[in-house]
């Protein structure tokens, strides 16, 4: 799927499927504020993380209301929409699927009722127990299906919405501390009820989520660049295994869980956006140095370094800084690229790569060319972009990739292509290269990857590179982005201790 903030991602061919990205998430607690238009905002700085689906949910106190819908932020919502969502606490949803389809049903924020009220949640992540939580959920309903789930909802997030529920001698509050145990996999949950917002990370702290500071308010989001936008200063991350709530009697902090940090590396090298901040560390920064490592460690005699834009353009300014070969703009793209309901005709479509990308005949004619890109999936991009350079006059393209070889799906909240599509599971590096054509390429090793974060290895996870998995996955036919939407496996009892 094309970026809708006319940012390019790996979709270059049509067909073409790169790493999806992770959704997200955006709460806002501001009384006298107009939250929805900060959410709005927020969701807008947050848009390359999701472009599947948006939603806002509002409370005024008394009730809450949920506008969502399918399309891109600015497609789903208008100043009318947002004019009837009038409160003081509020949530939102940029969606990617990474558990069920890409259908309305499955828009976020979920909707629950809870014993005292409303529930309104937004999450960014996978949870890899989902099996065993709708056995859970089916136990304590008698089996019947609950909240959004009996509306066709075939997501993670329907289900813990669906377990918020509680009973009257709970709050909110109190029911997601007996919850949140016993959830596995990656969350990033931001929810509400009609008074309070709250705020949750997995115990590995997978995926990002941070805390700012309004004047009349408080903030979460996934990424510190949509505090930026509202005009929130950063206060902190919220912390792995840490619930925060935040209502009339200010913040406070509960830890449900000890904290095991495994921040996500691929944050760092294409998810989040260059101008965010994580662990402390500004994700260009991190993938500058990148470009620089891999200079280092895959030097080549060129003419011209160039990126693949926009995913590659940080690690190409870094391999031209530490290489001396000078850096240029070897490549076009559409500055509209977005979703397009138009499929194109067969001579368009034989030109594939063209409709986004276009090299500059003058520039890499006759050059040799280091082409700088943050990954490989399936390689059909690279294979597409190699042979137009080629066709524009390059003399040769020496491809160099600012992540290690991509060999394992990930089930933490990243829609990347199968096992078995991943073209460098079964494939060497050298085949690789001459898979795509390319006249040389190089990986950035694991170790220079994780130098360039500023992290320890220990506390980042990096499973799709090096199939280590810091939460243990269940049987195969539990897992997948549409493994709830399958016909019922019997229900057997389990164990959901914490």
């Amino acid at each position: 799927m094309a970026r809708g903030d006319g940012r390019l991602n790996h979709d270059l061919l049509p067909g073409e499927k790169g790493p999806q990205d992770a959704c997200g998430v955006f709460g806002v607690w501001a009384p006298g504020e107009d939250v929805s238009k900060l959410t709005y905002f927020g969701l807008y700085a947050l848009q390359h993380r999701g472009q599947e689906a948006a939603g806002i949910a509002v409370s005024n106190g008394e009730q809450i209301l949920v506008y969502k819908d399918t399309g891109l932020v600015a497609q789903v919502f208008d100043e009318r929409a947002l004019g009837s969502l009038q409160g003081h606490v509020a949530v939102g949803h940029a969606r990617y699927s990474t558990t069920g389809g890409s259908t309305w049903q499955n828009a976020q924020p979920t909707l629950g009722a809870t014993a005292s009220g409303t529930v309104a949640l937004a999450h960014n992540g996978n949870l890899t127990n989902s099996f065993a939580l709708r056995e859970l959920l089916a136990q304590r309903t008698s089996g019947a299906h609950a909240g959004e789930i009996k509306h066709g909802n075939t997501t993670d997030t329907a289900l813990v919405t669906a377990l918020l529920a509680g009973d009257p001698d709970h709050t909110l509050e109190a029911t997601a501390l007996e919850v949140l145990p016993k959830l596995e996999g990656a969350f990033s949950f931001v929810f509400m009820d009609e008074d309070a917002l709250y705020a949750a990370r997995d115990p590995h702290g997978i995926r990002p989520l941070v805390l700012g500071r309004l004047e009349r308010g408080w903030v979460v989001a996934s990424e510190t660049a949509a505090l930026d936008i509202v005009g929130a200063s950063v206060v902190r991350e919220i912390e792995p295994g840490e619930l925060v709530a935040i209502d009339a009697d200010g913040l406070r902090s509960t830890r449900f869980a000890e904290a095991r940090p495994k921040g996500c590396v691929f944050e760092y090298v294409y998810l989040a956006r260059p101008d965010t901040t994580i662990a402390g560390r500004v994700v260009q920064e991190s993938r500058v140095a990148m470009g620089r490592a891999l200079a280092r460690e895959h030097p080549v005699e060129a003419d011209l370094v160039i990126p693949t834009p926009e995913s590659g353009t940080p690690a190409a300014i870094g391999y031209a800084e530490e290489s001396g070969i000078p850096y240029g703009q070897g490549l076009v793209k559409n500055a509209y690229v977005g979703r397009t309901f138009i499929q194109p005709s067969q001579t368009i479509r034989q030109l594939g790569i063209r409709l986004k990308l276009n090299p500059l005949k003058s520039v890499v004619h006759g050059k040799r060319l280091v082409v700088v890109d943050d990954s490989i999936v399936r390689g059909n991009t690279q294979r597409a972009l190699i042979r137009m350079l080629r066709e524009a006059g390059a003399a040769e393209v020496h491809v160099r990739i600012s992540s290690p070889p991509v060999t394992w799906p990930c089930f933490y909240g990243i829609d990347f292509a199968t096992r078995a599509e991943l073209i460098a599971t079964g494939l060497g590096v050298q085949d690789v290269c001459a898979s795509i054509g390319a006249d040389s390429l190089g990986y950035i090793s694991m170790e220079g990857m994780v130098e360039a974060t500023e992290q320890p290895a220990d506390r980042l996870c990096t499973a799709c590179f090096s199939g280590s998995y810091p939460v243990p996955l269940p049987d195969v036919e539990r897992l997948g982005k549409h493994a709830l939407e399958r016909p019922r496996l019997p229900i057997t009892p389990v164990g959901m201790g914490s």
